[in-house]
């Protein structure tokens, strides 16, 4: 996939797509130029491979947020195609395009979509608050979760948030109780629920629709309980700090992947998701319908037990060395 947008460390790797753009557009290719050709699309490749694999964890938060990464519409329209209907408003106060809701088929298997949306254009940006969700945007999704829960229709999340909307009237709407109120009845529904992290998992805000039987990342996202920014802002009391801060938090899916938080980090394409949606989105469909048919195959008790005890250990720990990076005075 084309892109225009191009982050520090991925410069070599365009000056050199570059090189071989100009090559392949040859009408008449020389031995020597295809010679050419084959050896700039090998060192492409190794240049991918050696970049990404050794990415640390501010480069990380790059690639998750990156402006042409795949959203949950663009994994609608590849995964669902016309098998999409959207549901929308939350009863109450109105409807929150942070947050996408709706039916969904993948093959033959009938699911309930939630995901959440920060927008491509400026104004489905401002629309949608860059992905941080209203308290209708919560009271949404639970709606349409029980009412999958009713007709036995598995669920998909899709977490892609920097966090809930902070505003003082989301907070007047019962933000915070909301999201409490999901993380309660979530863990009851008795359906399978499938739950990805695609790009930026942000605190509670991702944690409003993350109770799931199966929680993974794509290989390039993050999940925390801050930002970098705002971690660096109250350990440091300034935000440059932000890379230290996104090393001290170990938010990336390796880490999670170690201490047990989530169940499997999903490969992404070579260069990233923003390189190839399709191949992305391929990807992740084949990983959800293999997980949902898993967990269809377990009864309704053994599912809502499997799944209380997978959040009930996360936080176990033992006492250790701090590997906190301090700075000095």
């Amino acid at each position: 996939m084309s892109n225009s947008i191009q982050l520090p460390f991925e410069k070599q790797i365009y000056e050199l797509e570059g090189q071989l753009a100009n090559l392949e557009v040859q009408l008449h290719p020389t031995p020597s130029t295809l010679e050419a050709i084959h050896s700039l699309r090998v060192e492409i490749m190794r240049m991918k491979r050696d970049i990404f694999d050794k990415l640390d964890a501010w480069q990380t938060v790059q690639v998750a947020r990156h402006q042409e990464r795949p959203q949950s519409r663009d994994y609608i329209e590849l995964m669902f195609g016309d098998n999409f209907i959207e549901l929308h408003g939350d009863r109450a106060f109105g409807d929150d395009p942070a947050i996408v809701t709706g039916f969904a088929k993948m093959e033959d298997q009938q699911v309930m979509f939630i995901g959440q949306h920060k927008g491509r254009t400026l104004s489905e940006r401002q629309a949608c608050y860059y992905g941080c969700a209203h308290p209708e945007g919560y009271r949404k999704a639970m709606l349409k979760m029980e009412l999958a829960a009713k007709f036995g229709l598995p669920i998909i999340c899709l977490i892609d948030t920097p966090g809930a909307y902070p505003g003082i009237g989301a907070e007047e709407r019962g933000q915070a109780y909301l999201i409490a109120y999901n993380l309660r009845e979530m863990s009851r529904l008795g359906t399978p629920v499938v739950c990805v992290v695609i790009g930026e998992g942000g605190s509670g805000g991702a944690l409003g629709i993350g109770i799931g039987d199966y929680v993974a990342m794509l290989q390039f996202s993050y999940y925390s309980v801050i930002s970098p920014e705002g971690c660096a802002g109250i350990l440091w009391k300034d935000a440059k700090h932000k890379d230290l801060a996104a090393k001290a938090l170990k938010f990336t899916s390796k880490d999670l992947k170690r201490f047990g938080i989530i169940d499997e980090v999903i490969p992404e394409p070579l260069g990233g998701a923003h390189r190839d949606h399709r191949q992305m989105a391929d990807t992740l469909r084949q990983t959800l319908l293999q997980q949902i048919r898993q967990l269809s195959l377990l009864p309704k008790a053994d599912l809502l037990d499997r799944r209380y005890r997978k959040f009930r250990i996360i936080g176990e720990f033992e006492e250790g060395v701090t590997d906190v990076p301090v700075l000095a005075s």
